[in-house]
């Protein structure tokens, strides 16, 4: 509710919609009593040894276009929440019909707090659920159900004195330890937020066209990150190593059609072109003469965009090559 009253939520009206169904799960779905949580790895099957290093050198392209790792593959909502549903199929075969509803960042269901307080793992600084064996790229669900379970115990808090996170946040949208005003981070701005990017943020979003992967990249926890055992996580070869301009050519069409299925899809082709004109401009900045000839033909291309929003961003990113 401080969050929240702080304004730290920019856009994200949904999460002030439900008054306090969040925090009480009984209150949303009427007769839970137990909430079983789940966590599923989401790192590609074929994810490298040193991966973080290869994710960081990505920002020293700046024409290479960036998408957060779990976005790259299957939408998770989908993936998790059908597996969540097998397994309350699996435990009403052992203990009889019980009333359940599966959630996958689905609801207003405050997931990473009762993670935390099931002993999935604790809070990072960077608010994300931590664990000592698999770090922190997982996804999260839940099952509320009617059946009184015991209760595991939380685990304690193993971050110490570290706030690599905050440090590396390109935004510094980590504002304290446990608090991010989402208005500065990168992973809100190129998804969640539908106007225009705040101008003193542009440069700073570089070449991350979808969400950011920096506060978890920095992370010593993540050396213990597992690959997904599911190929649905693995990543799309047109979200991977592609160069800006590239991705800036896809009508919306195209981009409908190599999006299907995956969460990417659900911003628009217009919010995908407003963030890549934002890099392209980050990337016409740092340009050789031959490199920003062909950035700013790109640009010119969506110069006369119906959208007032791609325009504006547009003009914007042909300016950083003044």
């Amino acid at each position: 509710m401080q969050w929240l009253a702080q304004g730290f939520h920019g856009e994200m009206h949904y999460m002030q919609a439900h008054g306090l169904k969040r925090a009480r799960p009984a209150e949303l779905v009427p007769g839970t009593v137990s909430v079983i949580t789940a966590r599923m790895d989401y790192l590609p099957r074929d994810t490298p040894a040193g991966w973080q290093a290869v994710e960081f050198g990505r920002l020293t392209r700046p024409q290479e276009a960036i998408v957060s790792v779990y976005a790259r593959g299957r939408d998770y909502h989908k993936v998790l929440r059908a597996r969540l549903q097998k397994l309350s199929d699996r435990i009403a075969e052992a203990v009889g019909p019980f009333g359940h509803r599966v959630f996958t960042d689905s609801a207003p269901v405050l997931e990473a707090e009762l993670a935390r307080r099931s002993g999935q793992g604790w809070r990072g600084k960077h608010t994300l659920v931590l664990s000592r064996e698999a770090g922190s790229m997982f996804f999260l669900g839940e099952i509320y159900l009617d059946m009184p379970l015991e209760p595991t115990a939380p685990v304690t808090a193993h971050c110490g004195s570290c706030q690599a996170c905050m440090d590396i946040c390109p935004t510094q949208a980590i504002v304290a330890p446990h608090r991010v005003d989402a208005r500065r981070c990168i992973s809100y701005l190129t998804i969640e937020h539908a106007g225009p990017i705040p101008l003193e943020l542009r440069p700073l979003m570089g070449n991350r066209i979808y969400g950011c992967d920096d506060c978890q990249l920095i992370c010593p926890w993540n050396k213990y990150a597992h690959a997904s055992s599911l190929p649905d996580f693995d990543a799309r070869a047109p979200l991977v190593g592609q160069q800006l301009v590239q991705l800036f050519s896809w009508d919306e069409a195209t981009f409908l059609r190599l999006t299907e299925g995956g969460p990417i899809r659900r911003i628009g082709h217009e919010r995908w072109l407003r963030n890549i004109a934002v890099a392209l401009g980050n990337a016409l900045a740092k340009a050789d003469a031959l490199e920003a000839q062909a950035l700013r033909a790109a640009l010119l291309t969506r110069a006369e965009h119906d959208s007032a929003l791609v325009r504006e961003h547009v003009a914007w990113a042909l300016a950083q090559g003044v």
